[in-house]
């Protein structure tokens, strides 16, 4: 209880669902999801998740109620994971789970055959802190050539469509960004699982930043064809799946204030009293030595003490010695003056005495400069000693800011250390379930989806383009005006919005999933639509072809005057080549012939 009570981590509740299916009965056999699945769902067991329902192959039903029942496992959680790999497509902007047993002969079995992604998000709204669904299903859509349009204006799309979760604390993770597809991979796993199996659950890592290592190697693995995205957004607290490592406890902690404190005071009884409660260790250690330090420093105190008070003794007595001499030397003198009667004597006396008594003088001015640099020497020595204890008490607090860092070096090194041993811990183990998840010889490995240039892109748009009455000029690759104009016009009569400078697949699909004529047929003058082409107009008996296009009735014969039938003979022979004998005449500048 006290563990609990202090790591609130440790009370999280963890629950994660694992899907994988491989195993379509009316699509081809896809080889990884199942061993991708194994991967995660034995990472998550290795995290300490409290519950990982790992399950395999399901079909419409078994996963109807797999979603159901995990609503209610995640309902009081911490934190929910939902892993699905397998098929994924997307209709109108919505995104689909495709089962095992899932057959969509037409576009309107989507909602009866598939779950769509918003029921799975809707079944982790109970949960407290994460919700996190990752979707390795943006593989091509194997039922998109052989399911029929009911509605025609129905979008049925490349990969997965962009997602912007409604409930916060959400994230969704796609294997590529929308409308891309991901790669099924050639290896053990995909390289989406692979990189997830690295990165999500490494202790205390934010997802946000596991993710982003997920993305780039999986551009690295695939030469970047292949970009996996991240929707939703989290708070400002790091989020991990598996808490943090915790650091080892400070045996020293309480070593450590006790040093500091002593060496604030800097005194032997203070370096004593933390020994006699650290006796051992790298602090006892450096208590030792301050105390040798401020021995030392006594030991030059005390020296200089004895210099100075032999100085002072050596100065008294010499001051003692000189007064004796003087005394006796002036008793001397005195009893020599006595016995000498005359002025001469006296005088000499007193001369004397007066050199006497400047050499006294001179003397005792000696005595005092030799006691004050005895005083001199003395003050020196005890100026040596406080900077020995000032220095003492320096090198004791550097040596405290020493062991702090040696000590911050020590833990962050045995922090490294146990992060090391978790990862290779988390690698072994992922790499002896990988290893033993080794692909079955027997099955028949899906063949790579064939690679297509752009030429026959361009070449197969404009077929199509030509197929519902868009295009007019030539099926040959080369992408000129008359196939940009041809795809203007699709755009204008289908209502997309396509560039026209460059065929693209977005642009080849829509317009290969119209059945009907799109553009109208315009013919040429003197022409007519006849079954969905330009026919010849042809005109009937007693009628011609105007210059407008249109069949117009001959006139009748006007009745000719004298003068024009003189000027001109009413019947003449047919023309050369006019062909069975008929007759011809002119009339108002024409010829006609019966």
């Amino acid at each position: 209880m006290l563990l609990l009570s202090t790591d609130p981590a440790l009370a999280e509740k963890r629950v994660a669902l694992v899907v994988g299916i491989s195993k379509y009965q009316q699509a081809p056999r896809l080889t990884n999801p199942a061993r991708d699945a194994d991967a995660v769902a034995a990472l998550l067991k290795q995290a300490g998740f409290d519950v990982v329902n790992n399950q395999r192959d399901l079909g419409i039903v078994d996963l109807r109620r797999v979603i159901r029942e995990f609503s209610e496992t995640s309902r009081d959680a911490d934190i929910s994971v939902v892993y699905y790999a397998g098929h994924g497509i997307e209709v109108d902007g919505t995104n689909y789970l495709v089962p095992a047993d899932a057959k969509l002969a037409s576009d309107f079995d989507i909602e009866d055959e598939t779950i769509s992604l918003d029921r799975v998000l809707k079944a982790l709204e109970g949960t407290r802190r994460l919700r996190l669904v990752i979707l390795d299903a943006c593989r091509d859509n194997p039922f998109a050539n052989t399911m029929k349009r009911t509605v025609a204006s129905r979008s049925i799309g490349r990969g997965l469509a962009k997602i912007e979760p409604t409930m916060s604390d959400t994230l969704v993770a796609f294997a590529a960004k929308a409308g891309a597809v991901a790669s099924d991979g050639d290896g053990t796993n995909s390289p989406f699982a692979a990189a997830l199996v690295k990165y999500i659950a490494e202790p205390g890592l934010d997802l946000r930043i596991a993710f982003g290592r997920v993305r780039d190697d999986v551009l690295k693995t695939t030469g970047n064809r292949q970009e996996p995205f991240v929707y939703g957004s989290l708070g400002g607290q790091t989020m991990s799946l598996v808490p943090p490592v915790a650091k080892p406890a400070d045996p020293e902690a309480e070593a450590r204030i006790d040093y500091e404190l002593a060496a604030q005071v800097g005194t032997k009884e203070a370096w004593d009293s933390f020994l006699a409660s650290h006796p051992n260790g790298l602090y006892a250690n450096l208590a030792r030595a301050q105390t040798n330090k401020l021995a030392a420093a006594q030991q030059s105190r005390s020296k200089a003490d004895d210099a100075r008070r032999e100085a002072e003794e050596q100065a008294a007595q010499k001051a003692a010695e000189l007064r004796k001499q003087l005394e006796e030397q002036s008793i001397r003198q005195t009893a020599e003056a006595k016995q000498k009667l005359s002025e001469q004597a006296k005088k000499d006396l007193e001369e004397a005495r007066r050199q006497v008594a400047e050499q006294t003088k001179k003397q005792l001015d000696e005595a005092r400069r030799q006691v004050e640099l005895a005083q001199q020497q003395a003050e020196a020595a005890r100026q040596q000693v406080e900077e020995a204890k000032r220095q003492a008490i320096a090198e004791a607090q550097r040596q405290v800011e020493l062991a702090k860092s040696e000590q911050a070096k020590a833990e962050q090194a045995k922090a490294d250390q146990a992060n090391a041993d978790q990862a290779k811990r988390v690698a072994k183990d992922d790499t002896d379930k990988l290893a033993s998840l080794t692909p079955d010889p027997t099955v028949p490995k899906a063949p790579p989806s064939p690679q297509i240039d752009q030429t026959d892109i361009n070449r197969l748009l404009q077929a199509h383009l030509k197929r519902v009455g868009c295009n007019t000029g030539n099926v040959d690759g080369a992408w000129d005006d008359s196939s940009r104009k041809a795809l203007e016009l699709f755009n204008k009569n289908a209502n997309t919005r396509f560039d026209v400078k460059l065929a693209s697949l977005d642009a080849l699909d829509t317009v290969r999933s119209k059945t009907d004529r799109v553009c109208p047929l315009i013919c040429a003058k003197g022409q007519k639509e006849d079954g969905g082409r330009c026919v010849q107009i042809s005109c009937g008996s007693g009628s011609f072809l105007n210059s407008s296009g249109a069949c117009e009735k001959r006139p009748e014969p006007k009745a000719r005057t004298a003068d024009q039938e003189q000027a001109t003979p009413r019947h003449h022979a047919a023309p050369s080549g006019g062909g069975g004998g008929g007759k011809c005449f002119s009339f108002n500048g024409r010829s006609y012939c019966e």
